[in-house]
């Protein structure tokens, strides 16, 4: 089947990009909504403009869409990219929604009206196994957004692995912060993984944090040969 995925970069929409190639999918896009507002409803913001590094590094074209972020008026935007998609030949999307439904019935609603199937691999997973499949994987993924209390500044720029997953869930004890994410907590971005045939290397970047919450902005990265 011919798919795109909906991609930020992200931990999710690559773990669904995986997926898609997993069940033998012929991935022919990636596509990322660039949105000029930082507290977009829908899509993901910090670092979306590395996704060119990824989609080179998994030999996948790129396809770039943009948005003002305006609340409802950027579906419309996305259905500009989704109905370019079907006019290429793409029948599937793939999202890597785990529990938004604000965003998976929006998403899902734009496809049925163009006809086109979307498929959200791991919708309703167990957030703990989830998280620990991410790293059993291989995957190499950084957390590039904090917006939750109980996560702070130490957390940008840190790795996800059974350390962090642990200290989340200590957090979770306290406060409710979902393991995964889903809840808007924590953006991530990925550097590695078993679907790459390069790696992302960080020259450059830095944390702008903000009394409660913050970013980890990555200025400067460049795509290296695996060891």
């Amino acid at each position: 089947m011919d798919s795109a995925v909906l991609f930020s970069g992200g931990k999710d929409s690559t773990l669904a990009l995986y997926k898609a190639l997993e069940n033998g999918d012929n991935v022919r896009y990636l596509l990322s909504m660039k949105s000029k507002n930082s507290s977009s409803y829908m899509f993901h913001v910090p670092n979306i403009d590395l996704t060119d590094l990824i989609a080179e590094a998994v030999n996948i074209p790129l396809i770039k869409g943009e948005t003002n972020g305006i609340k409802e008026e950027e579906l419309q935007d996305l259905k500009k990219e989704f109905e370019f998609l079907k006019l290429n030949g793409i029948k599937r999307i793939y999202t890597g929604a785990l529990y938004s439904n604000y965003q998976k019935s929006r998403i899902e609603k734009i496809a049925d009206e163009l006809n086109m199937d979307v498929i959200s691999p791991f919708w309703h997973v167990n957030e703990e196994e989830y998280m620990k499949m991410i790293v059993d994987l291989g995957f190499d993924v950084i957390i590039c957004g904090v917006y939750a209390y109980g996560l702070d500044k130490s957390f940008l720029g840190r790795h996800i692995d059974y350390n962090l997953i642990e200290d989340i869930k200590n957090i979770s004890k306290k406060v409710p912060v979902n393991l995964a994410f889903e809840g808007g907590e924590a953006e991530t971005f990925v550097l590695d993984g078993p679907i790459f045939n390069k790696r992302i290397k960080i020259i450059k970047a830095e944390v702008d944090w903000h009394f409660d919450n913050g970013t980890y902005i990555i200025s400067d990265a460049v795509l290296e040969n695996k060891k």
